[in-house]
């Protein structure tokens, strides 16, 4: 922990030695939540979201804040380990050809109905998924936009890594939103001088266990989403390299509230832009597009609610990255590190690497959170 704010209902602590004026802002409202519970963690990626920083993590006793999980419910990151310790440029090509055919990008869906199998089981009424269950079946096994991400890496540790950045897609964003509303209709009823976009429903509410529930699925789906992708992102390895074998699946959301034992109290822990990282609990902390990734174990520190950054943490917002990033400079700096970029067209300069915080400082702020286990870095990257 780098620094701790006292002057609000309940203590900040920071995993970062500067923030900017807006985020610090969304924190001391969180830290003033009549519901929040013992201090807010901010994590050393953090920056400005909607209602809650990215990077945030709060708990809570008896209450759920959807606006504290966000619209993209269950977003979270897969990664598998092969067999191979080189890997050709030509070869790459060719396997990242294949997975374009395979998986459908941006805002993309497949044309054809994918197999039922895939979707989780519905088990109780869920009004807003069974709305949108038909379309999401369309859905699953593609990568969506914005930072979402498949990319090919060689760690440290010798081998050719794979790593899946992407979440429950529309499913999630129309349960989101749904509940997000519904959530601001009690905070309408309660009439409380807090903000709207921190709405939440108490436990014991109606809305409660339905937005859990519903929440619950979309993480589910998030994750076979991923586990989707990353059998078509195998089947493209294959046909290229017939002999390839994988291990060590990890699958780690950091858009998601759940109930866990802290300060010997349950309560729910809201992680919006956050990784979970209990002690010896294995996690990702990707870099941006051409810098390092990095697989992790945690250290369980109570400070930060047993947690860690979900990444390197935007210093650019989308709108401004495309206009003050020159595309020819971010293009060279991936091309003189050899990788295969997404970067193309000045239209994808907020996902350049000059969009991010410096992923090494952001893991310097982090050592009392996590230890790295491998360090990967990028060979080829697709984005939606």
């Amino acid at each position: 922990m780098r620094q701790k704010i006292t002057t609000e209902k309940i203590p900040i602590k920071l995993w970062l030695e500067e923030i900017e004026d807006g985020t610090l802002q969304q924190a001391k409202e969180l830290a003033n939540l009549s519901i929040a519970y013992k201090h807010i963690a901010i994590m050393p990626d953090a920056h400005l979201g909607y209602g809650m920083p990215i990077g945030g993590v709060l708990a809570t006793k008896n209450a759920i804040v959807p606006n504290a999980v966000g619209v993209d419910i269950g977003c979270g990151i897969s990664s598998l380990k092969t067999n191979l310790e080189q890997i050709e440029r030509k070869e790459l090509k060719e396997i990242m050809s294949e997975i374009r055919k395979k998986i459908p990008l941006g805002f993309s869906h497949h044309k054809e109905r994918q197999d039922e199998s895939w979707m989780p089981t519905i088990r109780t009424e869920l009004p807003i998924v069974s709305q949108e269950y038909e379309r999401a079946i369309f859905q699953i096994g593609t990568l969506g936009g914005g930072n979402h991400f498949i990319e090919i890496q060689k760690g440290s540790d010798g081998f050719i890594w794979i790593m899946i950045h992407s979440g429950s897609r529309n499913l999630g964003y129309t349960v989101a939103n749904h509940y997000h509303n519904k959530a601001k209709e009690k905070h309408k009823q309660r009439k409380e001088e807090q903000p709207k976009d921190l709405s939440y429903f108490l436990r014991g509410e109606s809305e409660y266990e339905n937005y859990f529930n519903e929440m619950s699925y979309s993480i589910e789906f998030a994750l076979q989403n991923r586990k989707l992708m990353m059998e078509r992102v195998k089947e493209s390895f294959k046909e290229v390299l017939p002999q390839v074998e994988f291990s060590l699946f990890i699958n780690k959301p950091h858009n998601f509230a759940a109930w866990e034992k802290h300060y010997n109290t349950q309560v729910i822990v809201h992680r919006k832009g956050a990784t979970r990282a209990e002690k010896g609990e294995w996690g990702m902390i990707p870099g941006s597009q051409g810098t390092s990734s990095f697989l992790v174990k945690g250290l369980g520190n109570p400070l930060s609610f047993n947690s860690c950054s979900h990444g390197a943490g935007r210093v650019l917002s989308r709108a401004k990255a495309r206009k003050v990033l020159d595309i020819k400079s971010e293009k060279a700096k991936l091309e003189a590190q050899g990788i295969i970029h997404s970067l193309h067209h000045s239209r994808n300069l907020d996902e350049a690497p000059g969009a991010y915080k410096n992923i090494e400082e952001v893991m310097a702020l982090q050592k009392d959170l996590v230890n790295i286990e491998v360090e990967l870095k990028p060979l080829a990257v697709i984005k939606g």
